[in-house]
């Protein structure tokens, strides 16, 4: 729709205001064309043409006010096609809708400066929106999700676990390839019973097989516990050795919980500072007691 046939005037709004809007959508238009092409269910693909077309015309709207074209940076858009296919359909979705949840709230804040047919359009834009998350959410079930308990069991006991013994063994010894040692027979000792743990458990749900709830516990396990304990295997000072290690925890602790947190709709920063909190409170401890035991025992290990 051309800014000649508005009753509002490209100048009602401020020029580099709507080419940033420009770009968010089109930005969208390309994420969408581009899962649209990768998805191989027919009703998944025909939403996300539709939804495709829709930010086309949201394009299309904001560029007559921008005045110029807009052109996304196509890597991010690259990102997005990688995570539909690595992290999942509703994680990418979710986490694209995200940003649209704020572009509803900037282009309510603007429909005073319109009036007429070009109010009404901007009102529309928005009512599409608003209702995209809903239409993508109903069809976009995605079968890992079911697993994303298990993957959060092996993970969190891991990081945990590992960290603990490793700051225990802090105080007990200076030498890194026995700290790295013993997180790594405790880990994968911890891997077999979180595994087996979860096949139980599983055989109770109907909804999941306990083949695939054991892999996965088991797998999510071991890989963090070969993360966590590179750094004693691989420096020489002690310190810095455990510095890289908590450091990796944080930061799976932190991707992890991203993760959950956009698939749940929850509060990121809440439940990051929570597990963080835990992380950190049995790392002191475990450090504290190691160090107690190694000095009322007279045990110390510097070889």
């Amino acid at each position: 729709m051309g800014a000649a046939t508005m009753e509002s005037t490209p100048g009602s709004i401020n020029p580099r205001q709507a080419y940033r809007f420009c770009l968010d959508e089109a930005f969208s238009l390309e994420v969408y064309r581009s899962l649209s092409r990768l998805e191989k269910d027919e009703e998944r693909r025909r939403i996300l043409s539709k939804l495709a077309e829709d930010e086309e015309r949201h394009y299309e709207f904001w560029r007559e006010y921008a005045g110029k074209d807009c052109r996304p940076g196509y890597w991010r858009v690259w990102l997005f096609k990688l995570s539909y296919v690595l992290l999942g359909p509703l994680y990418t979705i979710k986490l694209l809708e995200r940003g649209e949840e704020s572009a509803i709230r900037e282009y309510t804040s603007l429909l005073g400066a319109l009036s007429g047919e070009a109010r009404s359009t901007l009102e529309a834009l928005i009512k599409d929106e608003e209702s995209h998350e809903k239409e993508l959410i109903g069809i976009l079930s995605d079968p890992r999700l079911k697993y994303l308990g298990f993957v959060a069991l092996g993970l969190a006991d891991a990081i945990v676990e590992i960290t603990g013994v490793n700051a225990g063994f802090l105080g007990a010894t200076e030498n890194t390839v026995i700290v790295g040692l013993a997180g790594l027979i405790v880990g994968f000792s911890a891997a077999l019973s979180m595994a087996g743990a979860s096949y139980l458990q599983s055989k109770h749900e109907k909804r999941v097989s306990p083949t695939k709830s054991a892999v996965v516990t088991g797998l999510a396990y071991i890989l963090s516990v070969l993360l966590l304990v590179a750094p004693f295997f691989t420096m020489r000072s002690l310190p810095a050795a455990f510095a890289a290690s908590v450091t990796a925890s944080v930061l799976l602790t932190g991707v992890f919980t991203y993760y959950s947190s956009v698939v749940e709709d929850k509060e990121f920063k809440r439940e990051f500072l929570e597990s963080l909190s835990l992380l950190l409170g049995i790392a002191l401890a475990s450090y504290l007691l190691g160090a107690a035991l190694s000095r009322h025992l007279g045990i110390s290990t510097g070889l």
